[in-house]
């Protein structure tokens, strides 16, 4: 299989990596933001073609599937070349900046079916395949839980109108596992404020504190919370889930399940990266995409949520969500 990439930065590199020690696997392209750059990045890992324009990379390459690992505000035109040419792509999270570009994505992909996957890794989880399972001999009341950690201090994740903000950009991992083990979200209702940050570097537009209420179709209530406002290397990421079992607590160390009686520690065993994009690669090789665990149509949902509790942070009322 010939590969494609678009996108120079640290999560191209992450799956370049995966991809091109798989058998039958080529790197075949790279598309950057300048020449220089994308020949750097394929000299890194053999001998792909470099670009810096995605349409002449897919006009002069043979590609069998892309990977698109690019800023939040850079999505739309890349898919659609994709869909319009039938290529199977992979796309990290978030899918953009609000809904307007996803709409349009998904109105494509109802009309042309072409195989996608989104990089909501933490599916691919043994400790997330574990804690589903717990999860379906109780009854889960509510959870808790939430993303804190530094500001990555490139330009466009500071800006609100490049990066969407924290919940968007990263805390987005948090909803989707929500919405992985829980069904769907209801309703929402957040605020933001700024603390420190804004006084500590230019241009900061984004929101250092944020908390949302999440409200499911079962009646579980969710409360997460994110913040950018630590040290750099401090890092909390994670969940709790009150049941009528106990308490399952899944972070980046795994998972621990908590009863009246025992307390147990699982940890993941295989990387789910790793899994991940063996998902995604079989089912471009073979057309069977039941290892894919996340698709850009249910992905899709999960930025309706954050879209929702953006705009609950803008009119501060509880938002409504339809359609699910």
């Amino acid at each position: 299989m010939k590969i494609g990439m678009v996108g120079t930065g640290g999560f191209s590199r992450m799956h370049a990596a995966i991809f091109t020690d798989m058998t039958d696997v080529r790197f075949q392209a790279v598309c950057g933001t300048s020449q220089e750059k994308a020949a750097a990045f394929a000299a890194e890992y053999g001998d792909a073609n470099g670009y810096d324009n995605v349409t002449q990379m897919l006009d002069q390459e043979k590609l069998d599937a892309v990977y698109i690992c690019v800023p939040p505000f850079a999505h739309g035109d890349v898919e659609q070349q994709l869909i319009e040419r039938g290529i199977p792509f992979l796309v990290e999270k978030p899918l953009a900046v609000n809904l307007k570009v996803p709409n349009e994505i998904t109105v494509s992909l109802q009309k042309k079916n072409v195989i996608t996957s989104v990089g909501y890794h933490f599916r691919y989880r043994d400790t997330v395949a574990s804690l589903k399972k717990e999860l379906e001999t109780c009854t889960v009341g509510m959870v808790t839980g939430g993303w804190m950690g530094s500001m990555p201090l490139v330009p466009w994740w500071r800006n609100r109108d490049t990066s969407g903000g924290q919940f968007v950009e990263q805390t987005t991992h948090l909803i989707d596992l929500v919405r992985y083990t829980l069904g769907e979200v209801e309703e929402v209702h957040a605020v933001e404020a700024n603390r420190i940050m804004a006084d500590l570097h230019k241009n900061v537009t984004v929101a250092d504190i944020g908390s949302a209420i999440l409200k499911m179709k079962s009646g579980v209530l969710v409360q997460l919370s994110n913040t950018c406002v630590l040290p750099d290397d401090v890092l909390e990421i994670g969940l709790h889930y009150f049941h009528s079992g106990g308490i399952a607590k899944i972070d980046q160390a795994g998972l621990t399940k908590c009863t009246s009686s025992m307390e147990v520690k699982e940890k993941d065993s295989v990387n789910p990266y790793v899994r991940e994009n063996e998902a995604f690669l079989h089912a471009v090789q073979t057309g069977d995409t039941s290892r894919i665990l996340s698709s850009y149509e249910d992905a899709f949902r999960t930025q309706e949520v954050t879209d929702a509790i953006m705009k609950s942070v803008e009119s501060k009322k509880t938002v409504q969500l339809g359609g699910n």
